[in-house]
């Protein structure tokens, strides 16, 4: 079996080479390694191998490892977040990629601005249309925006989505196709307050058609530390 070292050198090639498919610099694209279930020896071998960000799902289990690990890495939260973890939240990452509605939206930029500091958001959409992800509806997703341009703890950056769990990965591009038309309908709004800097979009299964269809950020867990028992 393959080192999480090997694994990451294996990831970056794929990253490249889509990358360039794509007609764009492999450089151009972050990697956030997603450690959900993996133990903190695990996740400093990944740090060695050069990753620099980790993505986590819970806010319980990014606390211990973020107090083990410390501050020599960036930490995002990807996975759903609940109002009531929204101060912790805010203290430990330095991203949200998954915020999903207006009341945690209003909560995040309470919590902020409590703590004297602005934070980091990702939109959420949910592109597939299942009811099982989270996410704003694409068309919800400009009135949101506009709705949120003036809380002053909050910085939106970019948009993130989990793409159709689909065996084909060609059929999961539609939905990273959406995220990037719809970037490009909010860059024409001019909102303030509001950048595109990232598209987040695409994991292990379907990374390289997200990266084809724009993405400048990919969350990779399997890929890098193998499969996991949650």
């Amino acid at each position: 079996m393959a080192s999480i070292t090997e694994n990451i050198a294996s990831v970056r090639e794929r990253i490249a080479r889509a990358a360039e498919r794509a007609g764009r610099e492999p450089s151009d694209i972050t990697t956030v390694a997603v450690a959900k279930g993996v133990d903190v020896e695990r996740m400093r071998e990944a740090i060695d191998g050069g990753i620099s960000i980790i993505g986590e799902n819970r806010v319980q289990e990014a606390l211990h490892k973020v107090k083990t690990l410390g501050r020599s890495v960036m930490w995002h939260m990807v996975g759903h977040l609940q109002r009531n973890k929204a101060k912790e939240a805010v203290r430990i990452f330095n991203l949200i990629q998954s915020l999903d509605s207006l009341r945690l939206a209003e909560e995040i930029n309470s919590r902020a601005l409590a703590a004297g500091t602005i934070m980091d958001v990702l939109v959420q959409v949910n592109t597939s249309g299942e009811e099982t992800k989270f996410g704003l509806e694409p068309e919800e997703a400009l009135d949101f925006l506009g709705s949120i341009s003036t809380c002053k703890g909050l910085s939106v950056r970019g948009l993130m989505t989990i793409g159709a769990f689909l065996p084909d990965p060609e059929e999961v591009r539609p939905c990273f196709r959406t995220l990037r038309e719809l970037k490009e309908k909010i860059i024409d709004a001019r909102l303030p307050n509001v950048e595109m800097e990232y598209l987040s979009m695409g994991m292990t299964s379907d990374f390289e058609v997200a990266i084809e269809e724009g993405a400048n950020m990919v969350r990779i867990g399997t890929a890098i530390f193998g499969p996991r028992a949650y």
